[in-house]
């Protein structure tokens, strides 16, 4: 029996997003009833809706042309599909605090109390349950997130991707521009704004998929992330 569970934010108008990023609205475009030349109705039913968005709005994942000016050929259209269709674990940092780091060795001891190792090609997602916690509150733009060394020590296990529940895979001000640039320099990403990693934790490996929008030129793209568990 196949069991998908859905790690994506919902896209709606007015959501929470980075303070460095535009805004969300969607308006509706076109109704049925104008299609069909009904200037009466008492209802209007959508028919297309306006999505203005950017390409890193809810649950998305980076390009690596997103990581720094040294990676601006490797834009998302041309990143491997096997880069976002991967093996993937959830390790359990729920006990970790406001722009906490969290740290090699710290890693290493979730991997352990989950009986989980990092293989070659892994998306890696690292459950903080700062979603549930602080998810369109004044904390919510200030979670826990990686060190530079975490990022190093993911490259170093050749990860596909590493993903979070916050808003930057780093802390902000701390960690997350060398975060962005070692992805870049090592060659790997990551998703953020994930959601319902806590269904994931303690379950062993299961299959991820992270596919995004082949957006030309792209600096990254939402996804509609899953992880899927066969029995």
């Amino acid at each position: 029996m196949t069991e998908i569970i859905d790690l994506s934010q919902e896209i709606f108008s007015g959501m929470p997003v980075h303070k460095s990023l535009p805004g969300v609205t969607i308006d509706m475009h076109a109704s049925h009833e104008e299609w069909e030349g009904i200037t009466d109705a008492n209802t209007v039913t959508p028919s297309v809706y306006k999505l203005e968005i950017s390409e890193h709005t809810g649950t998305h994942v980076d390009a690596l042309n997103h990581m720094g000016i040294a990676y601006k050929e490797q834009s998302i259209d041309t990143m491997p599909l096997s880069m976002f269709y991967t093996e993937g674990i959830c390790l359990d940092f729920s006990h970790k605090g406001l722009r906490e780091l969290i740290e090699p060795s710290e890693m290493e001891e979730a991997c352990v109390k989950n009986n989980s190792e990092i293989r070659p090609g892994d998306t890696v997602l690292i459950y903080t349950d700062h979603y549930r916690k602080t998810y369109g509150h004044a904390d919510w733009p200030h979670g826990p997130g990686i060190s530079a060394e975490t990022t190093r020590w993911l490259g170093r296990h050749k990860i596909a991707a590493f993903g979070v529940e916050t808003m930057s895979p780093g802390v902000s001000g701390v960690s997350n521009k060398e975060v962005h640039r070692i992805c870049g320099e090592l060659g790997f990403t990551h998703y953020e704004n994930m959601i319902n990693l806590h269904r994931l934790v303690g379950r062993g490996r299961f299959r991820f998929i992270g596919l995004p929008l082949k957006i030309r030129g792209g600096t990254g793209s939402p996804v509609r992330a899953i992880a899927v568990f066969e029995s």
